[in-house]
This record gives C-alpha cells, sequence and structure tokens, in this order.
C-alpha cells in the first residue's frame, strides 16, 4: 500500500497537470457515481489536497472528489486520452485539453460537497498530515501524551492513522529504529526526551521519503552505497526489509517480527529491550 509520502506525490504530479484548467471529461466506473459526470464536467480543478492516504481534488463549483487507493489503486498521468497499457480496473479518469489523470485498481471513491468532506468517516477520524498541514514536535508530543494513543505498543499505534496520517510498514519501522524505540514499548514508558525524539522521526522521515521518493537511510549514507553499485533495495532503509543484514550504525543482525499481522524490522542493539 502506497504510504502517506507516495500519495503526496501523486497528488504533485496530479495538481500539477490539472490545476487551474477545465475538466472536458470525466469517467467514474462506478454506477452509483455516474450522475457526477455531468456536474464535473466544465469544472475547474482548484487544487489537489490530501489527508494521510486520502486524495481530495477540490473543483471551483464546490465539489470535491475523494478517492484511497487503498492496497492496489494506483495513478497515472499522461497526454490527454493516452491511456497505458495495463491490466488494471480503470475507476476514474479526468481529461482536460492537455493532460489526463487516470485512477485504476481503487475502489474507495466518492464525490462530496465541499462542506461534507470534514465529516467523511475517514477524513474526520484520521490524525495530523505532516505532509498538508502544520505539524510541530509538541503536537506530535500531544498526540504520544493522549489517553487515546499512550497506553498502546508502539508497532501498533504508528499504523492507526487516526494517530498521524500517511505512516504505514515502512515507515513504522523506519521510525522505531531512529528513535531508538523497541516493539514491545508504549509512549507511557518512554521518557519525554525519547518521545522528542520519536516526534523529530516522523517529521523528518515523512518529509525526506517525500523529498527522495521513498529514501529513509541517512542521505549521504545512502548516496556512498549507491554510488558503490548497492542495490537500491539494500541502501534505501535503515532496517526495513533487510532481515539477517547488518545493522548501518552498529553492526548488528536486523531482526524481523510480526506485528499488527505485517512484517516489522528492528536492530536489538539499537532498539534494545526493556
Amino acid at each position: 500500500m502506497p504510504e502517506g509520502p507516495e500519495i503526496r506525490r501523486a497528488a504533485d504530479t496530479i495538481e500539477q497537470a490539472l490545476k487551474n484548467k477545465t475538466v472536458q471529461d470525466i469517467y467514474f466506473a462506478f454506477p452509483h457515481l455516474k450522475g457526477y459526470e455531468d456536474l464535473l464536467t466544465g469544472a475547474i480543478v482548484s487544487r489537489v489536497d490530501t489527508k494521510g492516504k486520502a486524495m481530495l481534488i477540490r473543483f471551483d463549483n464546490g465539489y470535491t472528489i475523494y478517492s484511497h487507493n487503498q492496497l492496489y489503486g494506483k495513478w497515472y498521468v499522461r497526454k490527454s486520452y493516452n491511456y497505458p497499457k495495463t491490466n488494471r480496473q480503470l475507476r476514474l479518469a479526468l481529461h482536460n485539453d492537455r493532460k489526463s489523470a487516470i485512477l485504476y485498481s481503487a475502489s474507495d471513491i466518492e464525490v462530496l460537497r465541499d462542506e461534507e468532506v470534514p465529516e467523511h468517516p475517514f477524513i474526520s477520524k484520521v490524525g495530523p498530515d505532516l505532509l498538508s498541514e502544520k505539524v510541530t514536535a509538541d503536537d506530535l508530543i500531544d498526540q504520544m501524551k493522549d489517553k487515546q494513543f499512550r497506553n498502546r505498543k508502539w508497532a501498533i499505534l504508528l499504523l492507526d492513522q487516526g494517530f498521524v496520517a500517511g505512516i504505514g510498514n515502512y515507515l513504522r519501522s523506519e521510525i522505531m529504529f531512529t528513535s531508538g524505540i523497541h516493539p514491545s514499548l508504549r509512549p507511557i514508558d518512554c521518557p519525554r526526551d525519547q518521545l522528542e525524539k520519536a516526534a523529530e522521526s516522523i517529521i523528518h522521515l515523512m518529509k525526506q521519503s517525500y523529498e527522495t521518493g521513498g529514501i529513509t537511510n541517512d542521505l549521504e549514507l545512502a548516496n556512498k552505497l549507491k554510488s558503490q553499485g548497492v542495490e537500491r533495495s539494500r541502501y534505501r532503509h535503515w532496517v526495513f526489509n533487510r532481515e539477517g543484514a547488518s545493522c548501518f550504525i552498529c553492526g548488528s543482525e536486523i531482526k524481523k517480527t510480526v506485528a499488527a499481522s505485517r512484517r516489522l524490522y528492528f536492530c536489538p542493539v539499537c532498539q534494545k529491550s526493556p
């Protein structure tokens, strides 16, 4: 599943193709959305927002298309009506005189009035989005100390979109590693300085992943390894997907476990058990 940084990058590309341009044609695959095709044809795209893993395409006539890629959704931006060759199922297409934004395989698509967006079941419950909102380390520490979150294990909490929007599986492992957090710990178990470190890691890694297309490792180290011919999958992350490899910090063997039914990677030395 694409995480927040990937959705924000996709939104940037879509916004560049559609913003301030008139929609000349629109296609919805789902019958219950067909009635919106005439309503949105001729409207102008005003901007493209994100809220975690959800995308919001805003129009000047007061409507918004909400979409969530879930596991299999994928956006393409192409020259107008130049559809890609794919076995995926077409779900949504927006065309102007130069570009088309095309969504395949996603099933979670809705059209909402702008005033309905904040009340949407996903939007109303999702936490702060670091890539589209101003969020400080203190804001995140307040989240960590909230009674709704403080007693939950980090390995579960970081995947909860109500805690922080857009964190997925690779970011979870990377945030815990760079914060020195063992998989068994909860926010309530951590001293203030470790909460500060976790907040800073969340902000830093979300933004770095967005800016670099998914690299969460130290950039100087990643560039050095890349220049040595190391495969991207081996230098992209600190620990994620590196089971059995040596920790870049201490040299210990990276371990893999399962939390919330999803794989989690950690260094047993840098993330010491309490």
